[in-house]
């Protein structure tokens, strides 16, 4: 009878290109009752927005399928029902622009819906016009705002509220029965493999466990294309998904087993000893630094234990490798939502004698990212030519350093 549907989106513009980011479908019956739900995460190939409000990581969004991917299995859960939202224009306006998008023309704008704000002032009157106003004056349970599902399900409650109140049958019986008539063009449904939000606290998989393990091979040659790769990956102390992925990558193409990896790690920490003891001095950060990159690399505090006690002694035909460091006049680039707005992050480059570009060229020395995972067109350029993206707080670091060496 009734489809509840709930998006959470780049933006709140189609005209400016915002994209679906989460969809969430919830089916009622006539009675009221929940009979079916779906939900998933779509990869909106772009930057997401206002991550502080949706709380999607792009780590999350891009192992996610595309809008087409999802669109047959989606038109499926809405055709031949009542499209209800809370703010239904909203959501009719991004459905129809992304369907739009894939050259076919969707009937959700002209179909005959119900929108749970516009019939709050006739069953709530006096309750506010979002969700939880609603929500909370229908006597209903609280929420998690801006998750899809929970939203869908939570107006999916007030639907069900409403009818109750309206009696049967309901003043948009007519109205209803025309949205079921609707006719939706065929779309092709392929099977879709939904993805979810990580559950709060999940741990990814150490990248390492991904790697192959086969007879090693220890003095690999070729290490030194790893280990620069890994450099970049390390620069603001962590590694992201993306860099994670494109650390198992180059291991494969180099046929390096996953024990390789491990001496490669091991050589890395140790040349990071080596630089720390440069002084003779191993303060507390120095130290909390070498535990966290062995924490990355999938080794333990008892390594940085053995490599300090080892230094200065080095591997044979180890190559030391110095920190990275910003220069002046180098070019920066900045991209993603910030706070302080982008603006202020731009000036305080300048004020420190960095360069700042408006897109990435092959000139660019670091890309600035709200979320390293983005998948913003100056990431992907980015990525094609090797320039590291690094956290606003990995790059506060790194132009402290610069002013410390001026």
């Amino acid at each position: 009878m009734y489809a509840v549907i709930d998006l959470e989106t780049t933006g709140l513009r189609t005209s400016w290109h915002d994209r679906i980011v989460e969809v969430a479908v919830v089916h009622v019956d006539a009675g009221g009752r929940v009979t079916d739900e779906w939900c998933s995460l779509v990869n909106p190939d772009r930057d997401l927005g206002p991550q502080t409000i949706h709380g999607i990581s792009a780590a999350e969004a891009r192992r996610a399928p595309l809008f087409d991917q999802v669109a047959g299995h989606l038109a499926g859960m809405l055709r031949g029902r009542v499209l209800v939202a809370h703010n239904l224009n909203f959501d009719a306006r991004f459905l129809h622009a992304e369907y739009q998008r894939m050259g076919i023309a969707s009937p959700i704008p002209d179909a005959a819906g119900l929108c749970t704000m516009q019939l709050a002032p006739h069953f709530l009157p006096a309750a506010g016009r979002s969700l939880h106003d609603c929500c909370r004056a229908a006597g209903l349970p609280p929420h998690q705002a801006h998750s899809a599902l929970h939203d869908a399900r939570a107006a999916a409650r007030l639907l069900t509220y409403y009818l109750a109140a309206a009696g049967s049958p309901p003043p948009w019986a007519d109205a209803a029965t025309a949205a079921t008539r609707v006719v939706w063009p065929v779309i092709d449904s392929r099977p879709v493999t939904a993805v979810h939000r990580r559950v709060a606290g999940q741990r990814e998989q150490h990248f390492l466990a991904r790697l192959v393990d086969r007879l090693p091979r220890l003095r690999e040659p070729q290490g030194d294309a790893y280990l620069d790769l890994l450099d970049q990956a390390l620069l603001d102390r962590h590694i992201s998904a993306t860099e994670a992925e494109a650390l198992v990558a180059t291991a494969e193409h180099l046929g390096l087993a996953r024990v390789d990896v491990e001496h490669l790690h091991r050589t890395y920490l140790a040349s990071l000893a080596e630089i720390a003891l440069e002084d003779d001095i191993l303060t507390d950060d120095e130290r909390h630094d070498l535990d966290q990159v062995a924490v990355l690399l999938g080794l333990r505090r008892a390594d940085v234990d053995e490599v300090l006690a080892a230094s200065p002694t080095t591997v044979p035909g180890q190559r030391r490798r110095d920190r990275w460091q910003l220069q002046p006049g180098d070019l920066v680039v900045f991209t993603g939502a910030m706070e302080p707005p982008r603006g202020e992050w731009e000036e305080e480059a300048r004020a420190v004698g960095l360069s700042v570009g408006s897109s990435v060229t092959k000139k660019t020395r670091l890309l600035v990212a709200a979320d390293p995972d983005t998948m913003s067109g100056k990431a992907k350029k980015a990525r094609q030519y090797s320039v590291p993206i690094v956290h606003p707080t990995a790059y506060h670091k790194l132009i402290n350093g610069l002013v410390a060496a001026v």
